[in-house]
């Protein structure tokens, strides 16, 4: 599914468009997370393959032809009521108000639709971004938030953060 959203003004009236990721998307996506000091990089393969077989499940957005965001995402295998967001970046230059809040309510949107009813992400606290979408998320729909320790900095052998869990819901469209 392809949305558009008008741009403000100062775009010069461009539109941003929601779709699904290809391969082709694989070097942009990279570049944005490389600008983040937020996300861990993988290799521009990784995202080859992730938009090659979880392209139903992710998103891009894209401005004028540029990806100027992404956010990736699975159901569970295990638990597939759970739609499980990997990672997400903006490119902030484009001035887009809230891009990342309406990239996010978009993929996990499509995924309620499609029967999920629980929205997890690990993060780090110190990723304040990704927080507020996740605690806005969950006010707007008034599902309940779980927090818990996923991995420890000592899973990591001492050399990642500690990665939070936040599961959200149940969420009832």
């Amino acid at each position: 599914m392809t949305v558009t959203l008008d741009a403000p003004e100062s775009a010069a009236r461009a539109r941003v468009v929601f779709r699904r990721p290809v391969p082709a998307d694989a070097r942009a996506v990279r570049d944005l997370v490389r600008e983040s000091d937020q996300l861990d990089d993988n290799s521009e393969y990784y995202y080859m393959i992730w938009f090659r077989d979880f392209a139903a499940t992710s998103v891009v957005a894209e401005l004028d032809g540029e990806v100027i965001g992404f956010l990736t995402g699975y159901r569970r295998p295990d638990a597939p009521e759970t739609y499980f967001v990997w990672q997400e970046a903006v490119r902030p230059r484009h001035g887009i108000p809230f891009l990342g809040v309406k990239l996010f309510d978009h993929a996990v949107g499509e995924q309620l639709l499609n029967g999920a009813r629980y929205v997890e992400a690990t993060v780090s606290e110190e990723n304040t971004p990704i927080v507020m979408v996740l605690k806005r998320f969950a006010k707007r729909w008034s599902a309940p938030t779980h927090k818990s320790v996923l991995f420890s900095s000592a899973d990591f052998g001492g050399g990642h953060h500690e990665e939070t869990l936040y599961r959200i819901g149940p969420v009832l469209p």
